[in-house]
């Protein structure tokens, strides 16, 4: 049901990024960010670039789309001026409240069926879910590749 859950995510993710002609990539940075703000914690191409899996390159490409898009702005900071910051414009948290309205409005109604102590077991089961595949995907990265020419 994880499984499912995920796929039909991503195809909303995928939906709604196109209808504004954002690719999944985007979003996702931009919602990096978000969190990296929530939290009080700088935002830099670096950062987005671990965070996402980038290569270098790829990371300036993203960048670059969501400044040219007016989604983010890119600033200077430190006493020497070469550590950029990525902020996020009004833009881009009126564009993204617009975009996940609809499944965050059918998930707070789906939520709604539910009692707290329902949803506090659920919030323990994904939390749970969440950390066992962080853990497995750390076991992943570590494991020498495959060799796929025995298969």
């Amino acid at each position: 049901m994880l499984q499912e859950f995920s796929l039909e995510t991503n195809r909303y993710v995928d939906a709604a990024g196109g209808r504004n002609n954002m690719h999944r990539t985007d979003l996702t940075a931009l919602s990096v960010i978000m969190t990296h703000t929530a939290r009080n914690q700088i935002v830099t191409p670096g950062v987005l670039r671990k965070e996402l899996n980038l290569s270098s390159p790829a990371t300036t490409a993203l960048i670059d789309r969501l400044h040219g898009s007016g989604h983010v702005v890119r600033e200077r900071q430190g006493t020497d001026r070469r550590q950029v910051q990525l902020r996020m414009t009004p833009k881009a948290y009126r564009d993204g409240g617009a975009m996940f309205l609809p499944l965050a409005r059918q998930m707070g109604a789906a939520m709604a069926e539910f009692t707290p102590e329902e949803l506090e077991i659920a919030t323990r089961f994904l939390t749970s879910m969440i950390e066992a595949t962080i853990r497995a995907g750390r076991e992943a990265a570590a494991a020498p590749p495959s060799d796929a020419a025995a298969v």
